[in-house]
């Protein structure tokens, strides 16, 4: 059977516009909607109809009932970056060694880091000085903590690598560049998707000042320093009340909250109660974030955990 010119040609065009648009290169990038991991990732599965945890109001206690929720990210605030950035790279960028800390819980790398990328907290930070790398060819995901430039590359406290097209979990007990052994970028609130496709399809993340000496899945480590039933393991899973009233907020802040409604955030690191975990952007409009402001932990319910142990599934 003879196909003709046409049919092929207009047959690529659909493929072409089936075919998903890689990521922007460059600092903070737009994904244009691509999603990093599978759709039945944790990160990205809807908890909405989830139950909720018989302990919710203890735990919640614990963090604040009475506690704003904080975005934790922005422009500037009094001349210092606000929030996590990251980059967008390619097979071309070149790989750089780096050596750890805590290497028996680090990926050796090497590690895509261009030059003079963007790090939490400036060049010059004394904070947790994250960078983050999202590899759009190989889509993996590279992150470090506590990275500094030393020789032909860096040294850091830990890092890891993620394959964005995996469920794999690190192993058990591991931390990665966050406390929980999580993945930071894909629990961020980013720009693009806020703005440019006004939906986000992933649980967020934040941070309590007091957590337990526990995690649950997909957490694979703790930070604390307590074995306090009352106190958020890593990986508890937090959202927004589904009757609470969002229609009196920016639009683009209503974005972040029906994500809340829908996927909720993890508790990913120790740190100020309620920090919601956003991409430091020049773009951002910090008055209108902060309105979230007006949320408290009272309007906030624990989705049931399995258990504060190693290993289990929601």
């Amino acid at each position: 059977m003879r196909v003709s010119s046409w049919t092929i040609a207009a047959a690529l065009t659909v493929c072409a516009l089936c075919a998903p648009s890689l990521p922007d290169p460059g600092v903070n990038g737009s994904l244009h909607g691509r999603l990093p991991f599978p759709a039945d990732n944790p990160w990205n599965q809807p908890i909405d109809k989830a139950p909720v945890d018989p302990n919710s109001e203890a735990l919640i206690a614990s963090v604040g009932k009475d506690r704003p929720l904080h975005s934790d990210f922005g422009s500037f605030y009094e001349g210092q970056p606000m929030g996590i950035p990251y980059v967008v790279v390619d097979a071309k960028t070149p790989r750089v060694p780096v050596s750890f800390e805590y290497a028996d819980e680090s990926d050796a790398g090497p590690y895509p880091v261009p030059p003079n990328p963007p790090i939490e907290g400036g060049p010059k930070g004394d904070g947790d000085r994250h960078i983050l790398m999202l590899d759009r060819d190989a889509w993996k995901l590279y992150e470090l903590y506590q990275a500094f430039p030393h020789g032909k590359g860096y040294k850091a406290g830990s890092g890891a690598i993620f394959d964005l097209n995996s469920n794999r979990l690190r192993p058990a007990g591991w931390t990665s560049a966050d406390a929980a052994g999580l993945p930071i970028f894909p629990g961020l609130v980013r720009y693009d998707e806020v703005v440019e496709q006004q939906e986000i399809r992933h649980a967020l993340r934040f941070t309590a000042r007091r957590t337990r000496q526990a995690y649950v899945a997909p957490a694979r480590h703790h930070a604390g320093d307590s074995t306090d039933k009352n106190l958020p393991p890593m990986g508890m899973r937090v959202r927004l009340k589904a009757s609470y009233d969002i229609s009196g907020f920016p639009k683009n802040l209503q974005v972040v909250l029906r994500a809340l409604k829908t996927y909720g955030m993890i508790c990913a690191d120790n740190g100020s109660d309620w920090f919601i975990s956003g991409t430091h952007d020049q773009r951002w409009n910090n008055d209108e974030m902060a309105t979230i402001q007006r949320v408290l932990g009272r309007d906030l319910e624990v989705v049931q955990m399995n258990g504060p142990q190693a290993g289990l599934a929601w």
